[in-house]
This record gives C-alpha cells, structure tokens and sequence, in this order.
C-alpha cells in the first residue's frame, strides 16, 4: 500500500483529509509538529528516509488572517520559505511520485482584473498587508515549477479561496476571518455584550468548506492533472454577510457594530473557478449556510479543547 505524508496534518485541511481517507486506499500519515518540525532541514531529511512517502500533501504553514499578516512580517516570511525549501528538497530527494503544494488566492496582486485566473498569479504585487506571506508562497509556486523543469518531478500547485470549518484555529487575533468572528460572536452572546467586527463589512470574499478542499485535493493527486488550479465555489459574500450569517446561527442578531477605525484589508480577491470546473463538473459545493452552522456546531461541542 501506498503512503501519503500530509504535512500540516493537525490543522483545518489536514483533519478535513483525515476525515475522508477512508475512502482511499492508502496509508496516510497526518504529520505535525511534534512529529518532525520542518523549520529543521535535519529532522525533515530524517522523517522522509524514515517514512519514504510515495506521495505528499503540503499543508504545513506559517499562517494567520488579517492582522497576523500585518504584524508578524517577517516570521511569515523565513518560517514558510524554511518548511517549504526542506519539504520540497525532500520530496525530491527520496522521489516522491507526486506533490501537492497548498497556495492562497491572498496571494494574488492587489491591483489586477477580475475575475482572477491562474495565469496571473505573478503579474504584479500583492496587498501591502499581507505581502510577507504571498512572497513566501509566490516562491513555492516557483520552487515546484523549477523541480519540475530541471528534475521532472511532479509538483502540483493549488490555490484554494477562504478555508473554514472544523478543527480550524478560533483565535481572535491570529485566524482567519470567518473563525473569528465565529468564536467573536460566541463571546458576545456569552457576555451579552455587541458582536462587535472589525472593519466596515464591506470587502468582498469568497470562502470553501474544508472537507470540500479535502475532497478535490485527493482528486487531483488520483489524477494526472499537473496545471496549477483555483480551487473555490463562485459566490462572493460580503463580510458583512458573512457576519450576520454566523450571529444567525447563534440567534444573536439584534447587536452588530462594524468598527470601521480598523483597516479592512484588500477590498475584493474574486477567482476564476473555471477550470476547475471543467475538470470536475459534477463536483458540488457545500453551501456557505451549511457549512457555517456544521463549523459552528463541532466549535461548540469542542470549545475547550479548540485552538483559540
């Protein structure tokens, strides 16, 4: 049997993959820190010629929302370049048959039309709040397409929008926007006190469930497609929206306040599913109301234990 090393294994996307690898025949090892830290080129080395990974999913990042993105500049730079070069080093090095290498549409230019396609990734700088982190996963666009021409490797870029779901990080500060407003509202509702969001509620943004993600990743390494893909539904929903969709599900909708002294970010990041579409036409979404109250219901039955 086959094995497949998920890198960032603990976290949003490596427990959504966990939770339908039964339905492949693999051995799937969900790698985390603890295991191996792959900052250190030596332990990595070790745990590939230990585990010698037929394939490999890389989720293993230095990641955060908004406000991380901005304040942690050059931690989000050196720690994803380091895990990045030691994992892909590796994976060629003890002849991984396939990669699979997780991007973000964040990283995209700031200034650009929309649409967003893959084809342009590179045609310009991204948002100045979060640049640390899109140069880092720029060059992990680049490092596999280097692979690739000089050793005929086969590394996979993918690009999936705005991840959420179970097992994701709560934390106010640190996460992305939907899981903080989420564990946000349930402070709010807690206290009795304003569900108060930061910013105007205006941006635009488009989200994917995580078990989704999971799903089309383990298509896409069955399958001999090699071309970087967005991965994300076609809606766009405002923060706004996405905002009174969560105080929905908490039944605490009668106290939102947008504190617009707070920045909001890039206004807009919408992507181009097209090709993705193409290739898996019959995939469906989970809808974004769903996946909220599943995201919801599993934070409220694990609050104790869940990052935050």
């Amino acid at each position: 049997m086959k094995t497949i090393l998920v890198t960032g294994g603990s976290g949003l996307v490596g427990n959504a993959i966990k939770t339908v690898s039964h339905d492949y025949k693999f051995n799937f090892i969900f790698l985390n820190s603890k295991m191996c830290n792959l900052l250190d080129y030596s332990e990595t080395e070790t745990f590939f010629n230990k585990t010698k990974p037929h394939y490999v999913i890389h989720l293993a990042a230095n990641v955060g929302g908004l406000f991380k993105n901005m304040n942690q500049k050059v931690q989000m730079l050196e720690d994803n370049l380091n895990i990045n070069s030691n994992v892909l080093k590796c994976s060629h090095k003890y002849n991984v048959e396939k990669l699979i290498a997780c991007l973000s549409t964040c990283i995209f230019p700031d200034k650009t039309g929309y649409p967003i396609n893959e084809s342009m990734l590179h045609n310009g700088p991204p948002h100045d709040s979060n640049d640390s982190y899109a140069y880092s996963k720029r060059i992990l666009d680049i490092q596999c397409k280097s692979y690739n021409s000089q050793y005929n490797t086969n590394f996979v870029t993918i690009i999936p929008t705005n991840i959420y779901g179970p097992f994701d990080n709560f934390n106010l500060d640190d996460s992305h926007v939907l899981p903080a407003l989420i564990h946000k509202c349930y402070l709010s509702k807690r206290d009795l006190v304003p569900f108060v969001i930061k910013g105007s509620g205006k941006p635009l943004r488009q989200f994917i469930y995580s078990t989704d993600l999971a799903k089309l990743i383990m298509k896409i390494l069955i399958s001999d497609i090699k071309e970087s893909l967005i991965l994300s539904p076609n809606e766009e929903y405002s923060i706004k929206e996405i905002s009174e969709s969560i105080a929905k599900e908490f039944d605490y909708t009668n106290d939102l306040i947008f504190d617009s002294s707070f920045s909001d970010g890039q206004y807009r990041k919408q992507v181009n599913n097209s090709r993705l579409l193409e290739l898996f036409p019959d995939f469906n979404f989970t809808p974004l109301q769903t996946g909220i109250y599943e995201t919801i219901n599993w934070f409220n039955k694990n609050y104790s234990s869940t990052r935050k």
